[in-house]
């Protein structure tokens, strides 16, 4: 009997496993992004302010995507010398020759938030795949969790072998039928 039933608390603790991993998964993307907007709001209280100019904006083809993805490229100065970084376009995205305030990171200038609530670079894009992948595995993990937990069926009770040959009992008319013969 043990042994019948170590796969299935195997297979319970795979789908539990999947389930856990999975919201671990999830939630990584929403814990990153809000220590971004923090790492933000610090920047504007205590970073450099400068004024930095788009110079170009390019479009990409989205590939195997639906969706193009265009990034801006902006240069600024900071204590005299150029710098020149990108910024993903995502809620805004200015056209070339556009100045933009931005509040940079002292101990390394090419970190910066801008006024429009953008971080330099394409931060988080890791942790957001990351977490459609944690969304794949809770769907499937947690159903076959509920799967497993839910309503135990009852053990079927053995036929009892029925007297006078053991002809068919269902209900229908062929019962009364062999009753008459």
């Amino acid at each position: 009997m043990n042994a019948q039933r170590s796969p299935s608390i195997w297979l319970a603790a795979g789908c539990g496993l999947l389930a856990v991993v999975g919201g671990a998964l999830l939630w990584l993307p929403f814990h990153t992004f809000g220590m971004l907007d923090d790492w933000k709001d610090e920047l504007r209280a205590t970073g450099i302010p400068a004024r930095a100019t788009v110079y170009d904006r390019v479009t990409e083809k989205g590939g195997n995507r639906e969706s193009a993805s265009t990034t801006m490229y902006l240069r600024y100065v900071v204590n005299g010398r150029m710098h020149w970084e990108e910024v993903g376009c995502t809620q805004v995205c200015l056209p070339p020759d556009t100045e933009v305030p931005i509040w940079v990171n002292p101990a390394d200038p090419t970190d910066f938030a801008t006024d429009f609530d953008m971080l330099s670079g394409h931060r988080g894009r890791l942790q957001g795949g990351l977490g459609v992948v944690g969304l794949l595995l809770l769907t499937i993990g947690v159903p076959a969790i509920l799967a497993k937990i839910g309503p135990r069926r009852k053990r079927r009770r053995p036929a009892v072998p029925v007297q006078g040959g053991g002809r068919f009992t269902g209900r229908t008319k062929h019962k009364r039928d062999g009753r008459r013969r």
